[in-house]
């Protein structure tokens, strides 16, 4: 009897243990779901070092373009203090690797929850300058409302309707994919959202903003698999639109005398300002093949306007030559390719898209930076990314490219 006691109790105790080990199993599954949620920061692989490293090195170069392009402009204007554009441009630079390398540690997947968030505060921001325009915050300058004063902080609403833009529509595209070819989830929301987003930055005169955020959209969506007759139509749309707020508004007004000016630089129409242009024009001729020389400018003093802004490659033409320009051109291309590479082979289709539209936009300003420059379209204030003067917006750059760099961790491209 004791036997068989001790064997049917044995016999009931056998089951228990792997029950308990059963249940030991799911509170661990349950705990690393958890944990998995609600991980922020990730390492992950390491990040792509080629795209790092042409990042510092195209980020240290107009450090050193923008330092020499400014110091005139700083001795003359900011009280002798010829160091004043290069000191706030280097400390923001630093702030800016900085914040970079942290966000390349952040889980990009996160950014999934803060794509309504970010294009509602956007909205706000786009309406604040609106309704605030010719106040202290958001002054004239020039004829437009671009900037927003916070204090010591200035900066552009626009710029973040940039990344506001790209990642709606990489978190919606994502989402919707094998929809993408039908009008209610493939066309009505993003035409909606550009549509409404372009409109406001159009009332705030930035005709700059505007095309590089209607060319993102337009990018985004065609990656996104939207058919090529919807394109066609909203190009239609789009002109339609643009004809009636040239003819019937004054809208564009300020933008007519900016191609009046393109078309015959040299010989403008009577009221029509077309210095800025003729002086870079003069500042790349002069360049040559080789340049003059590092620091050896002739045209920064006080020649070219502000030429640590939007005009800072034709004194790196001037400075540094055709060879020296095209060595820079080629950084550029070569970053951008790297990012795109390195997007398309992420394992998930938000961070493709995410990754191709960041890295898209950069690529966007560098040529239609070249082309106002180069008066290969009309002057509307593009900054040349990494080289033009500006902290907020090169912070905001750096932080774009730490996303990048971020999606670079988890993709499938080879780690060298």
């Amino acid at each position: 009897m004791t036997t068989h006691a001790q064997s049917g109790t044995m016999a009931g105790k056998g089951p228990a243990g792997p029950q308990s080990h059963q249940e030991k199993k799911q509170k661990n599954s349950v705990l690393k779901r958890a944990r998995k949620k609600f991980r922020i920061f990730s390492i992950r692989s390491g990040m792509d070092l080629p795209f790092f490293f042409l990042l510092l090195v195209l980020l240290t170069i107009g450090l050193v373009m923008m330092f020499s392009a400014s110091y005139p402009y700083a001795y003359y204007n900011m009280d002798g203090d010829s160091y004043y554009f290069i000191r706030n441009q280097a400390m923001f630079a630093v702030l800016g690797v900085v914040i970079m390398i942290a966000v390349s540690y952040f889980d990009y997947h996160h950014l999934h929850k803060f794509a309504i968030p970010i294009l509602i505060v956007t909205y706000l921001l786009l309406v604040a300058m609106l309704v605030l325009r010719g106040s202290k915050l958001v002054p004239n300058i020039k004829g437009a409302y671009r900037w927003f004063y916070i204090g010591p902080l200035n900066f552009q609403p626009s710029e973040v309707a940039k990344f506001a833009l790209i990642l709606i529509f990489a978190h919606l595209i994502s989402l919707n994919f094998e929809k993408m070819g039908t009008f209610r989830y493939g066309v009505l929301p993003y035409v909606l959202i550009l549509g409404s987003i372009a409109l406001l930055v159009v009332l705030e005169k930035h005709m700059s903003a505007t095309l590089i955020i209607l060319m993102l959209g337009v990018v985004m969506m065609f990656i996104g698999g939207v058919k090529l007759r919807w394109f066609a139509l909203a190009v239609v749309g789009l002109g339609l639109a643009a004809l009636y707020l040239l003819v019937f508004t004054d809208v564009f007004s300020y933008a007519m005398d900016r191609v009046y000016g393109w078309l015959s630089p040299f010989d403008p129409p009577e009221g029509v300002d077309t210095w800025q242009t003729r002086q870079s024009l003069m500042t790349i001729g002069s360049g040559g093949l080789l340049g003059l020389g590092l620091g050896q400018s002739r045209q920064k003093y006080l020649y070219l306007p502000e030429p640590q802004n939007d005009f800072i490659f034709a004194i790196v033409c001037e400075e540094l030559g055709f060879i020296g320009a095209l060595i820079i051109i080629i950084l550029f291309a070569m970053l951008v390719w790297r990012g795109i590479v390195v997007s398309l082979k992420a394992k998930d289709k938000f961070g493709m898209l995410l990754g191709v539209g960041l890295t898209f936009q950069i690529g966007l300003q560098v040529i239609l930076n070249i082309m106002v420059v180069t008066n290969t379209i009309p002057n509307t204030g593009i900054s040349l990314p990494f080289f033009s003067y500006g902290g907020t917006s090169l912070i905001m750059l750096l932080a774009e490219m730490g996303v990048v760099l971020s999606i670079s961790r988890n993709s499938s491209i080879e780690k060298l």
